[in-house]
């Protein structure tokens, strides 16, 4: 169980906000699968008080899509402040505000990861939210920009005494990226710094290493990112192995390509025939990536333009 201001799941795992990935058919296919919690691609702020076409459809939801978080990007307090006035009428459970996106044309702006180079400025944008905002308001950081300034610790401290109800923390330095090792000791300083609940971030990729984050670092919960793509089972399959200690067999072909086309025609009622087919490209090489002799089929799909040619090859997706 995981409870974030007046939000309580039931589970302790979240499904992330992935850039160009969790629009509403990626999210509501987890949530199939056992995600009891979601959040939306990262918003800029100053793009959604400009109302950019764009970002007011990546914000598009449903009923049936709760409860849904959202993260912003910024440095503006003043334009962050207008973001969330626009949000206030549109039912989302939570703000999130990013401290942790560490490509460059973010951090070239003083925005994501950069802000971990001055906590008590992004202590202060996270007063001025926490003060502005309906909802609760949460934190994610990582555990320093670089190996030489692992400060998450007094970053969770300066957040913490800004009012926001969660924070979480990937395991990684802006100049890591996502990769390398994952520093479990700096999420377990940081969740014993603080007394709100502390998510875990990084390398969420199974039922094992969600447990291992778990029992490493005290969290309380897990925040599983790259774990979710073209696989929605790893909610079930790691609320099983954290309950029982059971490993789930993995979903058999059939299954697979029912799912891809549930997938598919959610993008194509959402983007459009052509828009939604190519944009569900790259999920086709995510679902089929433990297959073999799938070499073949996975090419073909980044030239798929039409529902019949991509269903086509989904049907000839097998063990």
């Amino acid at each position: 169980m995981l409870q974030i201001g007046n939000i309580r799941i039931e589970s302790s795992l979240l499904l992330a906000p992935l850039a160009g990935i969790t629009d509403l058919p990626f999210r509501m296919i987890n949530r199939e699968h056992g995600c009891q919690f979601a959040f939306i691609e990262m918003i800029s702020a100053r793009s959604l008080v400009y109302q950019s076409s764009k970002t007011l459809r990546m914000i598009a939801s449903t009923d049936e899509d709760r409860p849904l978080g959202i993260q912003l990007l910024g440095n503006e307090i003043p334009v962050l402040e207008k973001a969330v006035d626009l949000l206030s009428g549109l039912r989302f459970d939570l703000i999130d505000f990013n401290a942790a996106c560490p490509v460059q044309k973010v951090t070239g702006k003083n925005e994501g990861a950069a802000l971990l180079k001055d906590p008590p400025f992004l202590g202060k944008i996270l007063k001025a939210l926490v003060e502005r905002a309906a909802c609760p308001v949460t934190l994610k950081i990582r555990s320093g920009w670089n190996e030489r300034s692992i400060n998450a610790a007094d970053v969770a401290r300066y957040a913490e005494d800004a009012g926001i109800s969660s924070l979480c923390i990937h395991g990684r330095t802006r100049e890591q990226g996502y990769s390398g090792d994952v520093d479990y000791d700096a999420i377990a300083k940081v969740k014993q710094a603080v007394a709100i609940p502390v998510i875990g971030s990084g390398n969420a990729l199974s039922p094992a290493l969600i447990k291992k984050m778990l029992d490493e670092t005290g969290c309380d919960g897990v925040s599983i990112a790259r774990g979710s793509l073209g696989n929605p089972w790893i909610f079930r399959e790691a609320e099983e192995f954290l309950r029982s200690g059971t490993l789930l067999k993995r979903p058999p072909a059939t299954e697979i390509r029912e799912v891809m086309l549930r997938h598919l025609d959610a993008n194509i009622h959402y983007y459009g025939e052509k828009h939604g087919t190519m944009t569900f490209r790259k999920f086709f090489s995510w679902y089929t990536k433990s297959l073999n002799n799938i070499k073949r089929l996975r090419e073909r799909s980044f030239h798929a333009e039409t529902r019949d040619e991509m269903a086509g090859l989904v049907s000839q997706v097998a063990d």
